[in-house]
Order: structure tokens, then sequence, then C-alpha cells
């Protein structure tokens, strides 16, 4: 195509920054339970978008908790359409524990601070950055790119992915893909490497209650029926149980590749399959990179909150828990059994929140052009694929059928703890890191 020896002009690269420091300083903080309002931040991107000479169009399942949806044409009709999305909301930050102030969206040093810099308003600062430098200089797509900036992805994403996936299924028409957040990003192996994980799958979400039930009674008496007891026993089932090795196909091509990379034999793709060799023993040899590994080797689950009682002397009738419990593509079935051996006869289970487990294909057209774009702006980079460890957006909108891969393109400086921002203290990013990732996402989606 023509458009590829073109260049992301200059402007381009300075509406990356101030979108990301601008949308940083829309507080949108994501407290659960409803309490956020991301409409101040939608009708910003919504703006950005309309004087790009796009339609825009803002829709609300509750009020405050706004989504934007556009479509760009692209030149082939006949082209399947590509989505392209970012979510709106954050997660709390406690700004005492801040060196800046977690809502500045302050840019020194060549780095933006801010709640968002990296999960992700800085996405949603790119996808603005593109749209806009293509009506400047009159670019057109191949395919149909559908841009959405969604609410409440650090919830349920009811509010969100979810309502828009279930009441506004036209907007979405011919989408088959879609591309969005954690993937593209630098990551230093401690070897003198940079390798370029690309999210091709995600561990399905599985939030769950348990409940406990007894015979309530006086704290000072004997009571073999202690829903507390019973509780805190599953409890320590379920948090002390050692999940089975399973192997998602991106899980078994990202080991081979990385064991190439290295030179560590026995982890061809037949032989992970097969379970002729040891791939835990494998990852162990990855050094740095096995984090990349570790927690999407098997199903987990991880009890986060207790609730029991009213009142120190009284034996309460039932008490409650939850666990983050996370499975992997085709291990679901594997994760309710276990549960239910895990929970015993007194405990009582379901799900708070359950979403799919995602795996997309690596072989396909999209996958390889998003390599291309990485390796043509970082050559001296290794693009492999890798699944996520939690969960987006592109779950909701697999429901229209939508495949989802993790994109968003960083190149970062040795140093940098990308894994550690994501929803932590000091959250920021590096403004080359910004211009890079428009540079690979325009040259991306100009070809895709």
């Amino acid at each position: 195509m023509a458009e590829q020896a073109e260049q992301v002009d200059p402007q381009a690269l300075d509406e990356v920054v101030a979108f990301t420091s601008e949308l940083i300083r829309i507080d949108t903080t994501n407290r659960g339970g409803g309490d956020c309002r991301e409409r101040p931040a939608a009708e910003y991107a919504a703006e950005r978008l309309a004087e790009a000479g796009l339609k825009p169009v803002l829709l609300e399942r509750t009020p405050g908790r706004t989504n934007v949806v556009a479509r760009i044409e692209g030149t082939d009709p006949s082209a399947e359409a590509l989505l392209v999305h970012g979510h709106l909301d954050v997660v709390p930050a406690e700004a005492a524990d801040w060196s800046v102030a977690p809502f500045s969206g302050e840019i020194k040093d060549g780095v933006v601070w801010g709640r968002g810099a990296v999960d992700m308003k800085n996405m949603d600062a790119m996808i603005l950055a593109v749209a806009r430098q293509w009506a400047r200089s009159g670019i057109r797509p191949r395919r149909d790119l559908v841009i959405a900036f969604t609410a409440d992805e650090e919830a349920s994403a009811e509010d969100g992915s979810g309502f828009l996936a279930d009441r506004h299924p036209e907007l979405f028409e011919g989408c088959t893909e879609g591309i969005s957040e954690s993937g593209a990003f630098t990551f230093h192996d401690g070897r003198g490497n940079e390798l370029y994980p690309v999210a091709a799958g995600e561990r399905g979400t599985g939030w769950l209650k348990l409940t406990a039930r007894g015979r309530a009674g006086h704290g000072s008496k004997v009571n073999r029926e202690n829903a507390v007891l019973r509780l805190a026993a599953a409890v320590q089932r379920i948090g002390e149980y050692t999940w089975p090795l399973r192997l998602t196909p991106t899980v078994t091509a990202a080991l081979s590749e990385l064991a190439e990379l290295y030179g560590i034999e026995g982890a061809d793709p037949a032989a992970l399959r097969s379970g002729a060799c040891d791939a835990d023993a494998l990852v162990a040899e990855l050094g740095r990179a096995a984090s990349l590994l570790e927690p999407v080797l098997r199903n987990s689950s991880n009890p986060t909150m207790l609730d029991a009682g009213y009142k120190v002397n009284v034996i309460p009738g039932e008490a409650t828990a939850f666990v983050d419990g996370r499975f992997l593509a085709g291990a679901e079935e594997e994760f309710r059994s276990t549960l239910d051996e895990l929970t015993g006869e007194h405990v009582d289970w379901e799900f708070h929140h359950r979403e799919v487990a995602l795996q997309a294909p690596l072989d396909s057209a999209t996958y390889k052009k998003m390599r291309a774009a990485v390796e043509e702006f970082a050559p001296e980079g290794r693009v492999v694929p890798y699944c996520m460890s939690g969960g987006t957006d592109a779950k909701q909108f697999s429901r229209l059928g939508i495949t989802g891969y993790g994109f968003t393109p960083l190149k970062l400086p040795l140093g940098y703890d990308y894994q550690a921002m994501f929803h932590g203290v000091d959250e920021r990013v590096p403004v080359e890191s910004l211009h890079f990732g428009v540079r690979v996402l325009d040259r991306f989606l100009r070809t895709a």
C-alpha cells in the first residue's frame, strides 16, 4: 500500500502525549458497585473524534456510565471490520501513597504520570491521535475500523462492553477481530533480549462467592456446626490447592518460541502437547521471561475477601467469602468440579461474576501484521505470543463473534516494570513510549 511509506506527523506525536495527560486529569475512578462516572472522559474522546470528521455516538445503560462508538470506513467494502477498543475507567488511587498527585497528568522528565497512564488511557490517546492524523492526511484503512471507548471495564463491564455487545450489536456489524490492551510492550528478559508479547488469549474470569451455613449460638458454648470454621476450612483448602498443569495453544507456542530463543531443548510443540516433557521445569529455565508464563500454566483460585459475624460472643449462622478464580480455555469444567470438591459438604459456591476464557489464532493475517508492525519499529525485538492471566473487554465482545488480541504497543526502557504499573502506585508512561505506540499502531491499522 502507498500509505506504508508515509510517516506519523509531529502533531500526532504531540497529541498522544497531551491526550494521555488530559484524560488522566479526568477522574474516572471505578470503585465498583456502580460508583463511577465516565461521561466527562467519553465526551472528551467524542469531541476529539468529531473534530476529525467522525460521527461518534454516546451510549449509556446507566446515567453517567458513558460509552463512545465511531466507525472509520475502509476502502474495501468486502473486507471484514476490525474493532479497536479501550476503556475509560481506572482503578482507585490513594494519593498519600503516590509521589505525584495521581490525577494530575503531570509531564516531567519525559514521563506522563497518573492513574491510567498504562491502564489504559495511553491506548485511548493513541487511538485518538491516529484517527486525527488520518483525517488530516486523507488516509483511509483497507477495512472498516470500529472505535469503541468503554465504561466499567475495571468492574463487571455491565455498563460498558457487556451493554454494547448485548444492546447495540449493530454498531459492530462486520467486526470479526479486535485489538485492545496489554500486548506488544517491551519485556527486558535480563539476557539482553527485548521481547514484545502480543496477547492471543485470556484466562476466563470466575469470581466466586462462598457461603457457609451452620448453627448460630453463644460464643461460649460448644458448637460443632460453626459457619465461620466451616468457611475457614474451605478457604484454606482452596487457597492451598495446586491446580494441575494445562497448556493452551497460546501458552504452548509461547513456551516453544522462548525455549528456541534460549537454546533450551525438548520444548517443541508436539512434546509439550503430549506431556512428554516437564513444562514446569522448562519454564523455570526461562529466567525472567518465566513471569510471562507462570500465571497461565494452570487455573487459579485466590481467596480475597471474608465476611462473618457481627459480635465477638455470637457464633453466626452464616459466613461468606470471595475468591478470585481464573480458568484456562478448555478448563472451565475442571474448575467447577474441583471447586465442588474443595468447598465441601457445608459450603456452597456460586459465580459472583463469570466471563469466558479466550483463545485467538496465531496463524491469522492479523497476528502476522501486528508482528510485522512491531518489528518494523523495533527490529532488535522479538515478538512472542502470550496469554493474559486476567481479562479485558474482549470477553464481552467475543459474544459478537469477535476474536480479541492484546495490542497496545509501547517501547519501554530497561528497568521500567510495565506489569507493576497496572493498578500500582506511581503509574506512569514515558513520552517516547507513546510516540512508539502511535507509530506502530498507525502502521498496523493502515495495513490490517
